[in-house]
C-alpha cells in the first residue's frame, strides 16, 4: 500500500546497504521484547494484539455519541488529538464540520485543550451553543495544563446544560488504566473509561482508544484502519534494509542528515493531509530532537505554500530535503471546460481533470527542487481511505523508531518537553515550584 522512492535523493543503494548490520541489530532490539512497558514498544504489535473487547466498547460508545450528540469535543494536546484529527480530516469531506447534519450524517468533531487561548475557548462555547454535545477527554495523568483547564471549563458547561447525571453519560475518558487524577475522577463519577496503554507513548497512540473513539464517532471504519496497520506490520517485519521500505526511508533520511541536510519538509498536495503532516511533525520532532541532535521536521501544503515557502525551498540555504506524500487516486475530479473568450488563457487545459493538473504541478515542483539541490523522497499511497492511512501511520511509526536509533537517541522519551512546564508553573506560582 505504501511505495517509497528515493531516486531523487542523491543516495544510492550501496550507501543504504552499508547500514545493513546496524539496521538488523536495531530491528532485533525493537522486536525482542515489545511488550516491556519500560521500552514503550507496545505499538509494534498493536495492530494484531489490541484489546478486542475494548475495541468493541469503542464502537458501541461511538454509536451512542452519534445517536445523541451533534458535536463531539475532543479534549487533548499533542498525541492525544493529532492522530485522530489526521485520520478524520484525511478521510472525511474537506469541509466536514461545515456540512449540514443531514449531509454529514455523523457528529461534528471539534478540538479543545490544545492551547491556552481564551478567544478559542469562548468561540468554541459560542459554536456549540444549544447543540447536543459529548466530550472525550484524553490524558494519561489528567494534569496536563492545557487539557485539564479545557476539561474543567467544558465539564462545567455540560453539567450546567444537562445536569450532573445526564452529563456523566456524555463524558468519555481516555486515560491510564489504574492511576492518575483523571482516572480517579472517572472512577468517582462513573464516566465510561478507555485505556491509554502503559507501553505506548502518546505520539504512537493513534491506533489505541486515544484515536479510535473520535475516529469511529466521525463514521470512519476502525476495523479497516486496523487492517491497514496490520498489513503494514507484516510487510515491515523483515530485518533487512534491502527488503524493508520503512527502514530504507529511515536510513536515507539519516544519510541525508549526515551530509548536512538538517531539515526535512513533508510536502503534500491534498489539503486533507494538513493534519497528517502535523501528526508526523510531532512524531519525529519529539522522537528525534534530543541531545543536540535531530532532523527538524517541517511541513508544507502544496501547491498553496509554493506561493509562500516555495522561494526559500528553491533558493534558500541548502540545508533541507523534502519528502513528498503522494496520493495516486483522487476520490473525485473535475474537468476543465472550454470558455469562448479564454480571457484567463486556460483553454489549453480543456478536457483535463484537476487531479491531472495537480499531479503535473507536483512533478514539476519535484523537478525544480531537485535541480535546486533539494533531495526529494517520495512516499506514495493508492488513495485516502482507512486501509491506506492505517498502513501509512504504521510505516512512519516504525521508520521513526529506526531513524531515532540510527541517530543515537532514545526515540521513545521526551525529556525536553518538561522544561517549559517548570518555568510556566513557577511563573503561575503553582505550589511546589
Amino acid at each position: 500500500m505504501v511505495k517509497f522512492d528515493f531516486k531523487n535523493s542523491s543516495i544510492n543503494e550501496r550507501m543504504i546497504y552499508e547500514m545493513e548490520e546496524v539496521v538488523s541489530k536495531n530491528h532485533l532490539f525493537l522486536h525482542e521484547n515489545p511488550d516491556d512497558e519500560s521500552n514503550f514498544l507496545g505499538w509494534i504489535n498493536l495492530p494484531e494484539n489490541y484489546d478486542k473487547s475494548e475495541f468493541e466498547r469503542i464502537k458501541k460508545a461511538a454509536k451512542k455519541i452519534q445517536s445523541d450528540s451533534e458535536v463531539l469535543i475532543v479534549i487533548g494536546i499533542g498525541g492525544s488529538y493529532l492522530g485522530a484529527r489526521a485520520v478524520i480530516e484525511g478521510i472525511t469531506n474537506c469541509f466536514y464540520n461545515y456540512l449540514p447534519a443531514k449531509k454529514r450524517k455523523f457528529p461534528m468533531v471539534i478540538y479543545a485543550g490544545n492551547n491556552l487561548s481564551p478567544n478559542y475557548m469562548n468561540d468554541l462555547l459560542n459554536l456549540i451553543g444549544e447543540k447536543d454535545i459529548s466530550i472525550n477527554v484524553i490524558s494519561k495523568s489528567g494534569t496536563t495544563t492545557e487539557s485539564a483547564i479545557a476539561f474543567r471549563i467544558l465539564r462545567e458547561a455540560i453539567e450546567s446544560k444537562y445536569g450532573f447525571e445526564e452529563a456523566k453519560k456524555r463524558i468519555y475518558v481516555t486515560t491510564d488504566k489504574s492511576k492518575g487524577a483523571l482516572k480517579g475522577l472517572a472512577d468517582s463519577e462513573n464516566y465510561e473509561t478507555f485505556v491509554i496503554p502503559d507501553n505506548i507513548g502518546g505520539r504512537f497512540s493513534v491506533l489505541t482508544a486515544v484515536g479510535l473513539l473520535p475516529i469511529a464517532t466521525a463514521g470512519i471504519d476502525i476495523d479497516k484502519l486496523m487492517s491497514g496497520a496490520r498489513d503494514a506490520r507484516e510487510k515491515y517485519m523483515d530485518s533487512s534494509v534491502k527488503f524493508n521500505d520503512c527502514y530504507k526511508y529511515a536510513v536515507v533520511r539519516n544519510l541525508l542528515y549526515n551530509s548536512g541536510k538538517k531539515i526535512e519538509i513533508l510536502a503534500n498536495y491534498e489539503p486533507q493531509l494538513h493534519y497528517f503532516t502535523e501528526w508526523w511533525k510531532q512524531l519525529y520532532g519529539e522522537s528525534e530532537g534530543k541531545d543536540g541532535h535531530g532532523i527538524f521536521p517541517a511541513g508544507v501544503d502544496l501547491t498553496t505554500d509554493l506561493h509562500s515557502m516555495g522561494q526559500y525551498i528553491q533558493d534558500g540555504e541548502r540545508h533541507l530535503f523534502e519528502t513528498v506524500l503522494c496520493v495516486e487516486k483522487s476520490r473525485s475530479d473535475i474537468e476543465i471546460k472550454e470558455d469562448g473568450d479564454n480571457v484567463d488563457g486556460l483553454n489549453y487545459l480543456v478536457g483535463k481533470g484537476l487531479d491531472y493538473i495537480n499531479k503535473k504541478a507536483m512533478e514539476g515542483t519535484v523537478q525544480a527542487h531537485v535541480s535546486g539541490n533539494v533531495p526529494n523522497l517520495m512516499v506514495t499511497i493508492e488513495k485516502l481511505d482507512e486501509e491506506n492511512l492505517g498502513h501509512l501511520i504504521y510505516f512512519f511509526e516504525k521508520a521513526c523508531a529506526m531513524s531515532g536509533m540510527l541517530l543515537g537517541v532514545n526515540p521513545f522519551n521526551q525529556p525536553g518537553v518538561e522544561e517549559y512546564k517548570r518555568n510556566m508553573f513557577k511563573l503561575l506560582e503553582k505550589p511546589g515550584y
